[in-house]
C-alpha cells in the first residue's frame, strides 16, 4: 500500500506522528548512511573528472561505483587500531550519534512535519539502494565475465599444495570452475539490478543480504581481504531490509496478512517525472549495458589480474631443467640445492617462472587493483611460496634475447613475509620489506638504467601498443606515459634464448646477481586432471 504526497513539498499526510525513539533513530541512521554513500574523497572526483569518455576503461566506471565508506578522520583508526578495517565505520557511528543528539534538540524547537521525515525517508532508501546496484554491479561483471579468479597459470598448477596460502587456495578453486564464478557473478547482477526498482527493493536486497555475507565469512575464514567491502553490502542490505520486517513478521510469523505502507514524492511536474526518468535511465544504461560491454571487452583482451601482452608462442609450456651452470660450473639436480631451478614454465603471457629451494619473498595480497603494466600483474604470485619465482620479460625476437624484472616488489605491507621453499623458512612473520635483498645496492651491468639499449627497444617495441587496439584506453596511455622509461629497482637477469621448435631450449646469459648461467630446458607435455574450460580470459 503507498500513500503518494500530492508534490514533493513537505506536506502532511495525515499519517500518524513518528515515535520519538523512532525519530532519534533515524536521524542518526541518515547522517550514518549518508556519509557512507556519498564520496567524501577529493580524489574521487579527480578521477571523475579526470575520465576520458571517449577511450574508457571499465576500471573507469567501476572506480566510480567503488569508493571507500565511512568518514576519514582520525586516519581511520581508533587509538592507533584499524579494527580490521571497520575503525572507520565505528567513527562514522559516533560523529552520526552526536550529529543525531544535536538535529533532535534543534528540531524539539522547529517541530516538523511528519512528511517532511516521509521525504527525507524515501530519499535516503533512494540513495542507498542506487548506491548498493551500482557497486554490487560493477563487482558482479568480474564473476559473470571470469577474471576476479583466474585459470591458473603453468606455475601455479605445478606449485604444491601446502605452498599456497588459504587464500590462495579458495581463490584457486573457484578459478578452475569458471561456470560457479560466473553463477556467482549472476547472483550479485541480479540482486543490484532488483535494487533499482521499488518494487523489487525488497527482493533484491535479501539477495544481497545472503550472497554477500557469505562472502563476508569466506573473507574472514580464508583471510581473503575484501571483508570491509563486501560487508559494506551487507550494511546497505540490511538498512533495505529493516523497512520490511514489520510485514515480514505479521505474514511469516503471526501468519496475518501484511501490510507494508511506503512514501513517494508525487513528482507532480513535468521537470520531475521526466528528470527522474532520465536519471533512471543514464544510471542503467551506464552502469548495467556500457560496463558490461567495457567488462566484456576487458575479459577478452586484458583481464586485469593476467598480463595482457602475448608471450613467445614457441616457449609456452613446462619445463624439466636438465642442465644448469653457474659461471660454467655444472650443479647437478637436488631438491635441496639453494641455486639450481628445480623446474620452470613459460606463461601464455610474458612470464617466466622457475622452482628453487630457497627462501623467497611472500606477497600476501589478492593480486587486484588496476595496475595497467604487465608487470604489475601480479596473481601468479601472489600467495605462493614453495621458492616459486616469477619473472616479467621483455622479447627481443630478432636477437632472441629476454630482458627479465622480477614480478615480486617489496610492498610497506605489515602482511609481506619471507617463507622458505616449504612456506615457513627463516623469517617467517617479519616484514619482507625490511629483508628482501632488492638491488637498491647493485650498479652497472645488468642494472644500469641503459640495460636495454635502444636498438633492443626498437625491436622489442612499445609496449603500450601490446593490447589489442579494441582494449586500447586513455587509463592505459595515461599510466604508461607517468612511468616513462624508468625502472623500478628489481631483481634482474638477461637471458638469450635458443630453440627449433620449443621442446628443446638452452637459456644463457647473467642471472639476477650478474652469474654467468647456462640453462637447458626439456619440454614435459604434463596432462593435468584439471580440464581447462572455454570460459578463460585472455586471448593469447
Amino acid at each position: 500500500m503507498s500513500a503518494n504526497t500530492p508534490d514533493t513539498s513537505l506536506k502532511d499526510t495525515g499519517t500518524a506522528k513518528w515515535k520519538q525513539s523512532h525519530l532519534v533513530a533515524f536521524r542518526i541512521a541518515f547522517i550514518f548512511f549518508i556519509s557512507i554513500c556519498i564520496p567524501n574523497n577529493l580524489e574521487w572526483y579527480k578521477h571523475v573528472i579526470s575520465i576520458d569518455w571517449t577511450r574508457l576503461h571499465y576500471r573507469d566506471l567501476y572506480d566510480i561505483a567503488r569508493f571507500g565508506s565511512g568518514l576519514n578522520i582520525f586516519g581511520n583508526t581508533i587509538f592507533g587500531n584499524a579494527l580490521q578495517g571497520y575503525a572507520n565505520w565505528i567513527i562514522t557511528l559516533l560523529v552520526s550519534i552526536v550529529g543525531g543528539v544535536i538535529w533532535t534538540f534543534i528540531d524539539k524547537k522547529r517541530k516538523p512535519e511528519p512528511a517532511e521525515y516521509n521525504l527525507l525517508y524515501y530519499w535516503l532508501r533512494a540513495i542507498v539502494r542506487y548506491r548498493a546496484a551500482i557497486g554490487i554491479i560493477g563487482f558482479g561483471f568480474t564473476k559473470l565475465l571470469p577474471v576476479q579468479m583466474p585459470y591458473p597459470s603453468y606455475g601455479l598448477l605445478n606449485t604444491d599444495f601446502g605452498d599456497f596460502t588459504a587464500q590462495k587456495i579458495y581463490w584457486l578453486s573457484i578459478g578452475i570452475v569458471p561456470w560457479y564464478q560466473v553463477f556467482a557473478g549472476v547472483v550479485e547482477i541480479t540482486a543490484g539490478t532488483l535494487l533499482f526498482f521499488r518494487k523489487t527493493t525488497l527482493i533484491g536486497a535479501a539477495l544481497l543480504f545472503g550472497a554477500l555475507g557469505d562472502i563476508v565469512y569466506v573473507n574472514f575464514a580464508y583471510d581473503g581481504g575484501v571483508h570491509v567491502y563486501s560487508s559494506y553490502f551487507v550494511l546497505l542490505s540490511a538498512f533495505l531490509i529493516v523497512h520490511y520486517i514489520p510485514g515480514l513478521y505479521a505474514l511469516l510469523i503471526k501468519e496475518k496478512p501484511a501490510q507494508i505502507v511506503s512514501y513517494y514524492p508525487a513528482f507532480s511536474k513535468a521537470w520531475q517525472r521526466f528528470g527522474r526518468i532520465g536519471i533512471k535511465v543514464a544510471t542503467i544504461g551506464i552502469f548495467l549495458v556500457w560496463l558490461f560491454y567495457l567488462q566484456w571487452i576487458n575479459f577478452l583482451y586484458d583481464p586485469y589480474k593476467q598480463p595482457s601482452s602475448k608471450g613467445i608462442t614457441q616457449l609456452r609450456g613446462y619445463y624439466n631443467v636438465t642442465t644448469f651452470r653457474v659461471n660454467g660450473k655444472d650443479i647437478p639436480y637436488s631438491p635441496l640445492d639453494t641455486v639450481r631451478w628445480q623446474e620452470a614454465t613459460f606463461e601464455n603471457w610474458t612470464s617466466l617462472t622457475f622452482k628453487v629451494n630457497k627462501p623467497a619473498p611472500l606477497d600476501l595480497s589478492n593480486g587486484g587493483g588496476d595496475p595497467q603494466r604487465d608487470i604489475n600483474r601480479t596473481f601468479e604470485l601472489t600467495g605462493t611460496a614453495g621458492g616459486r619465482r616469477v619473472f616479467h620479460y621483455y622479447a627481443d625476437t630478432l636477437e632472441n634475447i629476454l630482458y627479465l624484472q622480477d614480478k615480486y616488489k617489496a610492498q610497506p605491507d605489515r602482511r609481506n613475509i619471507v617463507a622458505g621453499a616449504g612456506g615457513d623458512g627463516p623469517g617467517n612473520g617479519a616484514p619482507a620489506e625490511s629483508r628482501i635483498d632488492i638491488p637498491a645496492n647493485r650498479k652497472g651491468g645488468i642494472y644500469s638504467d641503459d640495460w636495454i639499449s635502444q636498438q633492443a627497444w626498437q625491436h622489442i617495441g612499445n609496449e603500450v601498443n601490446f593490447i589489442d587496439p579494441r582494449a586500447a584506453t586513455a587509463r592505459r596511455d595515461r599510466e604508461f606515459a607517468q612511468a616513462g622509461n624508468k625502472f623500478d629497482k628489481r631483481n634482474r637477469m638477461v637471458l638469450n634464448y635458443q630453440t627449433v621448435d620449443g621442446k628443446h631450449v638452452i637459456l644463457k646469459g647473467l642471472n639476477e646477481d650478474q652469474d654467468s648461467i647456462y640453462v637447458v630446458l626439456d619440454r614435459a607435455d604434463r596432462h593435468y586432471l584439471l580440464s581447462e574450460g572455454k570460459l578463460v580470459a585472455g586471448k593469447y
